[in-house]
């Protein structure tokens, strides 16, 4: 009888999430890019992470809410994707603050894998006709909706892209981090097709959970609606020390606290 819970054979030893990362699958996605308060932005980057240098994006924070296929013969997934403009020395980047998934799947894969700041939450698109309707919602928040009509049709395109994420694990005693979290680049290869623009509004909403609201929507550079496909792969650049880190990363691990109080 074979103990599936066992020791395998190399041969039978997979990783699924980076085998899934590197297939190129196209899902459904909005994509807002929207200027915000830049002391905002300087306010979560943790060392050495700096705001970015590049006077046209220094100001930027991007949502994307998607639904993702992936071919597999599952339940098709939500997926949101929300962080700021940034750098590491020379390395222009984002640094995602919130990346809400709708199954366990896809959440623990990339979050223990890559870093990734997963959580389960309700990610919703719809698209009827010409109207576009998307939201996130998590712990009873709506956080981020957005909303409007499908105008022009715009060029696809294809872009590499770096994302930074510290891979952080909580000590068991309860007091810290249990060591230097990696600091992880995650190259990202896109390519977009069936491009539109959007005519809408972009709202984040308040919430104790995920504070999306602290970054102002001061105004719109781009509302978009696409297929998107990208792979990935992620590298270790180095390690960063757990108390350079511990001032923001609290709110990954306040969600019983807050809504104990709330109660």
């Amino acid at each position: 009888m074979s103990i599936r819970y066992g020791a395998r054979p190399p041969e039978e030893r997979r990783n699924r999430e980076v085998e899934a990362v590197q297939r190129q699958i196209w899902t459904q996605a909005v994509t807002v890019v929207f200027e915000t308060d830049p002391a905002a932005i300087a306010a979560v980057l943790p060392p050495p992470l700096e705001p970015s240098a590049e006077a046209a994006t220094a100001r930027t924070a991007r949502l994307r809410i998607a639904t993702v296929d992936m071919g597999t013969g599952l339940k098709p997934f939500g997926a949101g994707w929300f962080g700021v403009r940034c750098r590491h020395g020379s390395t222009e980047g984002e640094y995602a603050l919130f990346m809400p998934m709708t199954t366990e799947q896809a959440t623990i894969g990339g979050r223990e894998t890559f870093g990734e700041p997963k959580k389960i939450a309700d990610v919703s698109l719809q698209i009827d006709g010409d109207r576009v309707a998307a939201s996130i919602e998590r712990m009873g928040f709506r956080v981020a909706e957005v909303s409007g009509q499908l105008g022009d049709e715009l060029p696809g395109y294809e872009k590499d892209k770096v994302d930074f994420y510290f891979k952080l694990s909580p000590n068991p005693d309860g007091v810290g981090l249990d060591g230097d979290p990696p600091f992880v680049y995650c190259h990202r290869h896109e390519s977009a097709r069936s491009v539109r623009q959007i005519d809408g509004e972009l709202k984040l909403m308040e919430s104790p959970l995920d504070p999306l609201a602290d970054f102002p929507v001061r105004g719109i550079v781009s509302m978009e609606c696409a297929e998107i496909a990208g792979t990935q792969r992620g590298e270790i650049v180095g390690r960063v020390p757990a108390e350079t880190l511990l001032p923001y990363v609290h709110q990954r691990y306040d969600d019983l606290s807050v809504l104990g109080a709330k109660s």
